[in-house]
């Protein structure tokens, strides 16, 4: 199954034919490039820039590369912890795998969406300035910084939904994409021993907490 099969919903064929209409070739350009599947949501994303003349318009834009930011971050750092011999358990190896390649994809569907507007990844520095130094080294050490990152990306996301509603398609996939963010967070949680929720709601967080939160892991 592709990685992206369980992110992004598929769609009944004869209502994607009424929804895509035209953006078909735009469409099998992009998903030739990516191996995306061909979702209803994921073809309006990657056709937004068309539909609103060449460019998103600048609030969508600068979020959706705030998320990109937060998506790189992530993608970096299970693919550092993945390729750590020794770091991972056995028996959770393939969760890791699956996270990273989700977060991967994650990447490659905003990059895809924001085009030649898509920010670069950052540098990134997982001690924090030596303040987890063994990161890849303890497994423990690379739980608690799991936590931390897919709970961040959950309320991140919540927090830039309402900067999204002028365009239902990118919000749609948005929403996508922070569902599969907080399966990971409970996942992480339970293999830590913690319960999978903090209580019946969770809390958005600003930009600029997020930012703030973010900031020690970005070189």
């Amino acid at each position: 199954m592709s990685n992206t099969s369980t992110i992004l919903g598929e769609i009944e064929p004869e209502l994607a034919d009424t929804i895509v209409q035209g953006r078909r070739e735009l469409f099998t350009r992009y998903a030739r490039a990516g191996g995306i599947l061909a979702s209803a949501p994921l073809v309006l994303a990657l056709a937004s820039n068309q539909a609103f003349g060449q460019a998103l318009p600048k609030q969508i834009e600068d979020t959706l590369n705030f998320a990109l930011t937060l998506e790189y971050l992530e993608a970096a750092f299970y693919e550092a912890g993945n390729k750590s011999r020794g770091l991972i358990p056995s028996k959770y190896r393939t969760v890791f795998r699956t996270i990273g390649q989700h977060e991967t994809a994650h990447v490659q569907l905003l990059q895809g969406v924001l085009g030649n507007a898509a920010v670069s990844a950052p540098g990134v520095d997982f001690t924090a300035g030596g303040q987890y130094a063994d990161v890849f080294d303890n497994f423990d050490t690379f739980l608690t910084l799991s936590q931390t990152f897919e709970d961040l990306g959950v309320a991140a996301y919540k927090g830039q939904a309402g900067n999204l509603m002028s365009s239902g398609e990118v919000l749609t996939v948005a929403l996508q994409i922070h569902s599969v963010e907080a399966r990971h967070a409970s996942e992480v949680r339970r293999i830590g021993l913690k319960l999978g929720w903090d209580g019946a709601f969770d809390k958005p967080l600003s930009k600029s907490a997020v930012l703030a939160a973010a900031t020690p892991f970005l070189a």
